[in-house]
């Protein structure tokens, strides 16, 4: 939670989208529909996303609670005064004011610090008590934009299955990584499955991760989509001090235009998923698991017959 002083400088309806009359139900509309564009999990790797999410989660809890929205208001609503009547001065008028003010402006200076003082001080009690209490309408919407992502994240996985599945229903891309590695070498070389997923997932989505056990330097990696498998194949290069190595090892497209069909279009509504569609998921998901049950036995056997031949 920010300071009273950080929340005064954002005027939080306009950051919303939002008039300073909207109701409860409008305000939280309108921060699901932004946070759903910035939401850090949709932007990884763009840090201004990530702080404007900050601040639309800051807006929300201060005008969700009725305490928290009135001691706002009554402060926002005294520097739009003070606004205005600085605007409507002309240079004459402000020639005059100031001079008659400037004898009196140190006392008034100290009456209008106390009362400023007192009405950020409101503020800052409201802000610490949500602080200490928790803002459970807050956790609520960002629960709910989670779930909206996962579904989305599903439906889009579900798509690109049933894309697969019609060229071949058993195969999906699969890539086969290999790096330097020395055997008493505790990190591996610097990649670990988290590491790989992570550096991998920015072509596309990412089905599992598959670590050789028995031999360091060395993993397969399955992709959802063709497209994901060609792009992370062309232009990932792993880290500067140990590059990677990377072959094809399953579902290589015959040529490069063979990739999976475009999804640009599509949209957050396709996503919600019906009964048919969920049991479909869930057979997908067993079936990754199936595949990537295979891959380690796989990857054993081909780390055995190498240890034969050395």
């Amino acid at each position: 939670m920010a300071s009273a002083k950080e929340i005064l400088q954002m005027d939080l309806y306009a950051l919303l989208g939002v008039e300073g009359t909207a109701t409860e139900k409008e305000i939280k509309k309108a921060y699901r529909q932004k946070a759903l564009t910035c939401h850090p999990d949709k932007n990884p790797d763009n840090p201004k996303a990530a702080e404007l999410f900050h601040q639309l989660s800051q807006a929300l809890e201060v005008l969700t609670d009725a305490a928290a929205r009135a001691a706002y208001d009554k402060v926002r609503a005294a520097k739009k005064q003070a606004e205005e009547r600085t605007r409507r001065l002309d240079d004459k008028r402000k020639k005059i004011k100031l001079d008659l003010e400037a004898r009196e402006r140190q006392a008034e200076a100290e009456v209008q610090k106390a009362e400023e003082f007192k009405i950020s001080r409101t503020l800052e009690e409201e802000i610490t008590r949500l602080r200490e209490e928790g803002s459970r309408q807050l956790q609520e919407e960002q629960r709910l934009i989670r779930e909206q992502i996962q579904r989305e994240r599903e439906g889009r996985l579900h798509i690109h299955s049933d894309t697969s599945e019609q060229g071949n229903r058993n195969t999906t891309p699969k890539l086969k990584l290999k790096w330097k590695c020395k055997k008493d070498d505790d990190t591996n070389g610097g990649y670990s499955e988290e590491f790989l997923q992570r550096l991998l997932q920015k072509y596309g989505d990412v089905l599992n991760v598959v670590m050789s056990s028995k031999k360091k330097g060395s993993a397969v990696v399955e992709f959802a989509t063709v497209r994901a498998a060609e792009l992370a194949c062309k232009n990932e290069s792993g880290l500067t001090g140990n590059p990677l190595k990377i072959v094809w090892l399953e579902g290589r497209p015959e040529s490069v235009a063979a990739t999976a069909p475009n999804h640009t279009g599509f949209s957050f509504q396709n996503s919600l998923s019906s009964e048919r569609d969920y049991e479909s998921l869930v057979l997908m998901r067993m079936r990754q698991a199936a595949e990537r049950q295979r891959l380690i036995e796989q990857m054993q056997k081909e780390d055995e017959e190498e240890a034969a031949k050395t």
